[in-house]
């Protein structure tokens, strides 16, 4: 049998483990690093750089001077006019197309509202906060503060004031910019703020009574024209900016304690956006002017900012949807992007809605669809591309499916928490376009690892490193991994210029994640023979059962989270019992149709609460891990169905989806409780 293509190489040897410190794997890079890690392009020291290099190039070329930066940025002379970022238009209450704003005219802006910031006497490095859902006058706001050396500190738009309230005084926010319907939650976080945060800029208007009671806080706020106003007639001189400079701290959500911030650099993110520019022409899917962005994931977390800051980079257009997840495909529909990045729990969703139409269209439709995707994926696991795999079944069958993201996604990126295998494989046949899956940390600066387009093997790993950082994975002997063995597994270890300058205030964290230039992640990861990588465990989540045994329960859900039956899982065991416990969300669809199959009556709530509908659920669990031979320990006992889907309303799920294990465990106590002692009687009354 042939050697597989591999896609990284060796630049360090392993090392057996001494004085106490586990041992180490060797050091690997992506092939596409071959001949070194690509540099960022001369010039672009900052992300002001990034944005400013699409504006003054322009310029340059039509005086006559600097002719090199032209040299530099082939065709940035076209960018100043084109569509930068857009938001759909509202006609007697119903959403029209969408309107631009040029690459130009938020320069414009931009500059405008940097001038008002002086003049209101915001100082070099200060703090400067955004909080609101993404929208053009968020990017405007961080635009700003990289222009002036501002310290751009987003406030989480799905985080409660109690955390909002730590950020500001945390970080000493002096002024926040915040969304209109956001001003009365950041004023539940008065008067214990105002001890810092002294300025409110609301993206849209005021009310009276709002200024009455900022005025009782001791709060300036604006407008937003208002406060614009204040720059007229102005011109503030731009500071110089380091690559070494810190240009946001990002707090991460946490699933235990109060938020880290993470502080970082100019060089993280110019360093990250030269790896991907380097990635994407290696697998000849480059960026281009002509590249199109739906901004809907938080623009607070590090997956959607770096994004953004890639596509700004290219004079590339970004389009903003309206807020409401219900209403994701019409956006979709209407704005027509060429690259869609997604959580897992929005792919579940469009794979859940493709199934339901599926099975409502009746035999010969699904009979059709079926045959179509046997014989299409088929074709692209003996190596055919996506594209050359069976043009017919896309042009037939799947064409609807892509027209449903608009027609003209090539893209499909899936970041923030694993993606289950079953539906990665479904998209990469029906969505007619590459369907990828990425890994990284806000420590990292988001991208890390990313599959490589129509590389069928990469399937339910994260894929290769990206070309501008180094991989090792350390040993974890608690947990039995080995970095060493023939089939190298431990934790994920990144060195690299991506990586953030430490957690702001923190020192004694930052020490525990970052030794001696490596960042560990806390990921437990398996290296495959192609050089991709695949997330199997997490080092923290591991607890003991009463009869000594060792569970890694992020490996045990990563398994049962394969079960198409649920859409998400979350196992529980302590040290006092002998067995696990699970609550599950159902996929509705798959749970409603076994229901009408066997004759149990009642609608999805009733189901979920039915002895049948949870011997059925638990059933399909059990035979999944079998199938992967687990252990008899690591086989779920019991189950709760609980048919509203994990989420951070109850403070369930961080922002980036991770579940918050403390805070399940408190709130599904009694249901715990009930299934050990439910379950304990009936083992008791076998004898």
């Amino acid at each position: 049998m042939a050697e597989p293509e591999k896609y990284i190489f060796k630049v360090e040897e392993g090392k057996e483990g001494s004085d106490g410190r586990p041992s180490v794997g060797p050091v690997y890079r992506s092939i596409f690093a071959k001949d070194g890690f690509p540099e960022p392009i001369e010039g672009m020291d900052s992300c002001w750089d990034v944005f400013r290099t699409i504006k003054f190039t322009f310029v340059y070329c039509l005086s006559g001077f600097l002719t090199y930066v032209c040299l530099s940025f082939a065709d940035l002379e076209k960018y100043p006019n084109n569509p930068m970022l857009g938001r759909r238009e509202i006609v007697d209450g119903k959403p029209g197309k969408y309107v631009w704003q040029t690459y130009q005219e938020v320069y414009d802006i931009v500059i405008k509202l940097g001038n008002s910031l002086r003049s209101h006497g915001v100082k070099d490095e200060a703090k400067c906060g955004i909080y609101g859902a993404n929208s053009p006058e968020w990017i405007i706001s961080m635009e700003a503060c990289n222009a002036h050396g501002l310290y751009c500190v987003p406030l989480y738009d799905t985080l409660g004031a109690g955390a909002v309230e730590f950020i500001i005084r945390h970080s000493e926010v002096s002024i926040v910019f915040v969304e209109e319907k956001k001003i009365t939650e950041l004023f539940k976080t008065c008067p214990n703020s105002t001890e810092y945060m002294k300025t409110v800029v609301s993206f849209g208007g005021v009310s009276h009574e709002q200024r009455e009671e900022a005025k009782n806080f001791g709060l300036d706020i604006y407008a937003w024209d208002e406060f614009l106003k204040l720059g007229d007639g102005k011109q503030c001189d731009l500071p110089i900016k380091k690559k070494s400079d810190i240009c946001t701290i990002m707090y991460t959500s946490g699933t235990t304690g109060d938020p880290k911030g993470v502080m970082i650099s100019n060089e993280s993110i110019v360093t990250l956006i030269a790896g991907v520019i380097r990635l994407l022409k290696s697998a000849n899917e480059a960026l281009s002017v002509k590249d199109v962005y739906l901004s809907y994931l938080p623009l607070a977390h590090i997956f959607d900012r770096v994004i953004e800051e890639c596509f700004i980079q290219h004079g590339a257009a970004i389009g903003f949807w309206r807020g409401d997840v219900k209403l994701l495909i019409e956006d979709l529909g209407e704005l027509k992007p060429t690259i869609f990045c997604a959580v897992p729990r929005v792919l579940d969703r469009v794979y859940s809605g493709l199934q339901k139409k599926l099975s409502d269209g009746g035999f010969l439709k699904k009979l059709l669809f079926n045959s179509a995707f046997s014989y299409k994926f088929g074709h692209m696991k003996k190596g055919q591309s996506h594209v050359e795999a069976s043009p017919m079944c896309d042009k037939l069958v799947f064409s609807k499916v892509k027209q449903g993201l608009g027609g003209n996604v090539r893209i499909i990126l899936s970041g923030a928490a694993p993606l289950a295998s079953h539906v990665e494989s479904f998209l990469r046949v029906v969505a007619c376009c590459h369907v990828l899956q990425g890994y990284g940390l806000t420590e990292s600066c988001a991208g890390s690892f990313v599959s490589l387009p129509d590389k069928l093997d990469m399937l339910g790993t994260v894929g290769p490193p990206v070309p501008n950082v180094d991989i090792r994975l350390e040993s974890v002997p608690e947990m039995e991994y080995d970095a060493l063995a023939s089939t190298p597994r431990g934790e994920i270890c990144i060195r690299g210029k991506t990586l953030f300058s430490g957690y702001y205030k923190r020192e004694d964290l930052t020490k525990e994640v970052l030794i001696d230039g490596w960042l560990h992640t806390g990921d437990v990861g398996e290296w495959q023979p192609n050089g991709s990588m695949k997330i199997i465990d997490r080092k923290k989540n591991i607890f003991k059962l009463s009869q000594g045994e060792y569970v890694a329960v992020e490996n045990i859900e990563n398994i049962y989270g394969e079960v198409q039956a649920v859409d998400s899982v979350w196992v529980y065991g302590n040290s006092f019992e002998s067995f696990l416990v699970a609550v599950a969300n159902p996929n509705q669809h798959i749970l409603e149709h076994w229901a009408a199959e066997n004759g149990v009556s009642g609608d999805y709530e009733a189901l979920c609460q039915n002895a049948k509908a949870k011997e059925f659920i638990l059933g399909e669990l059990v035979k999944m891990a079998k199938e992967k031979k687990m252990k008899g320990f690591e086989i779920i006992k019991a189950i709760h169905l609980d048919p509203v889907p994990f989420d951070m309303e109850r403070d369930l799920l961080t922002p980036t989806y991770k579940k918050k294990r403390p805070q399940l465990q408190k709130y599904y106590q009694s249901v715990i409780d009930e299934m050990y002692k439910t379950t304990n009687e009936k083992f008791a009354s076998r004898g």
